[in-house]
């Protein structure tokens, strides 16, 4: 049987932390008063101690003026009979001369003297010992202790119980917090959360929630509507493969009939796996793979040879392509010649004809800017914010579109943003101008 798992409670932590701190607070506390009262009652026995003695010498002197011992012992008990606390043993070599009666018991704190004593021509000393009864003292202290004690028991049990009591208030929040959350899902719009109607140590909390549910949300939107493309775009390619197999199973057909039908499924097949392959990209990047290898290039090298590679397809639709500006920049020389060769072909597709494509580099302090110019007709206000989406196309890209499936400009939002820069999109006055930034040292 495995072992049951440790409570992690944070009210039974800290009302647990409230019983020790308030334990420890009090024992010290009442200790010190102990010690402190202890150290007085000492004291106070001391100096009654010095005061008995100084009375014995003065007794002692008053007698050694007559040499009288029996004047001595008459005032000694006079004295002592009303002292039941205090007791007096006076010896001469080692003979008693005076021995007081006070009370049997007691706790008794002693003091030896040796007081000299003059009879006639001749000086002895004689041996005193005085003693205090400190039993009243020592009762006082035992009742002082067992009060203490009661008062620290009593007062952690109250300062727990209150303390638990205000701990449990004090999460209610974290409560109502929780039904709130629970009743969220990211399959539906939810209200945020009002972080003012929290305490301020969960407000920053609270915000951060918030910000994470609605990039949840489109991420699901966003994954649902993926979903839907990704089969809408598989669907065509596989119904015409299906489509023209069968067809070209219903009878016999001449080996120049199979070879039109295969390589018409082998163009459906490659743009199958251009499919595949962008969305194999794209799910790295999100799973935030960075660049494989950087080097410092000069990204108008770059763009020459993608201008280079695209020369039979300008050439072809009528068109000139020009590279203005330039940069040495640390960034994926691959990944940015993709990124460019996708904006270029985007260019080519839509300008108008005999007009030049133009690749425009910039820097400033942050990041380099490299952007593709075309002149043709503009791009609706409400389709630029959606050209990076996945499979989205305006309507005039989709027209008779059978090679271009929707991600190369998803592809350069993922590689900017895996160079730590971002994407842009304008369409104003007959031209329109796509590019992306890369971040310096990004």
């Amino acid at each position: 049987m495995s072992p049951r798992p440790r409570s992690n409670s944070i009210q039974r932590r800290l009302s647990l932390w409230f019983a020790a701190q308030t334990l420890f607070g009090l024992s010290v506390i009442c200790l010190s008063i102990y010690l402190v009262t202890a150290w007085n009652f000492g004291e106070k026995q001391a100096d009654e101690l010095d005061g008995k003695s100084l009375l014995v010498q003065h007794l002692l002197k008053e007698a050694e003026k007559g040499g009288d011992l029996v004047f001595l012992r008459h005032k000694l008990d006079d004295f002592f009979s009303m002292q039941d606390d205090v007791s007096l043993s006076i010896s001469h070599a080692g003979k008693p001369l005076f021995q007081s009666r006070p009370t049997t018991g007691g706790r008794w704190m002693r003091r030896d003297l040796v007081v000299p004593w003059q009879q006639g021509a001749l000086t002895t000393d004689l041996q005193v010992q005085l003693g205090v009864n400190m039993a009243q003292e020592a009762r006082l202290l035992q009742r002082l202790a067992w009060t203490l004690l009661g008062a620290v028991v009593l007062g952690t049990a109250l300062v727990s119980l209150t303390g638990t009591w205000l701990v449990r208030r004090g999460l209610r929040p974290l409560k109502a917090l929780t039904r709130q959350t629970a009743a969220m899902a990211p399959d539906r719009a939810n209200p945020p959360i009002d972080a003012m109607a929290f305490a301020e140590e969960l407000r920053p909390w609270i915000t951060q929630f918030n910000a994470l549910l609605l990039r949840v949300q489109r991420a699901y939107v966003q994954l649902e509507s993926f979903n839907a493309d990704v089969a809408h775009e598989l669907r065509t390619p596989l119904a015409n493969l299906i489509g023209s197999t069968e067809l070209a199973l219903t009878r016999q057909r001449s080996n120049d009939e199979l070879h039109g039908v295969l390589t018409s499924n082998l163009e459906e097949i490659a743009r199958l796996s251009g499919i595949v392959t962008d969305m194999l990209f794209l799910s790295k990047a999100d799973r935030g793979t960075s660049t494989r290898s950087r080097s410092v290039v000069s990204l108008a090298a770059q763009a020459r040879d993608v201008v280079d590679f695209y020369d039979a397809m300008l050439d072809e639709a009528g068109l000139k392509a020009e590279v203005t500006g330039d940069a040495m920049a640390d960034v994926d020389a691959a990944l940015i010649r993709r990124a460019l060769s996708n904006l270029l072909g985007n260019a080519i597709r839509f300008a108008a004809p005999a007009s030049t494509v133009a690749i425009v580099i910039a820097e400033d302090n942050e990041a380099f800017t490299l952007s593709v110019v075309n002149r043709g007709e503009a791009i609706d206000a409400v389709a630029l914010p959606r050209l990076f989406e996945r499979f989205y196309r305006a309507a005039e890209a989709r027209d008779g579109s059978t090679r271009h499936h929707g991600l190369g400009l998803a592809i350069v939002e993922a590689i900017a943003r895996m160079h730590g820069g971002e994407v842009f999109a304008h369409s104003q006055g007959g031209e329109t101008r796509i590019g992306f930034s890369v971040r310096r040292n990004g």
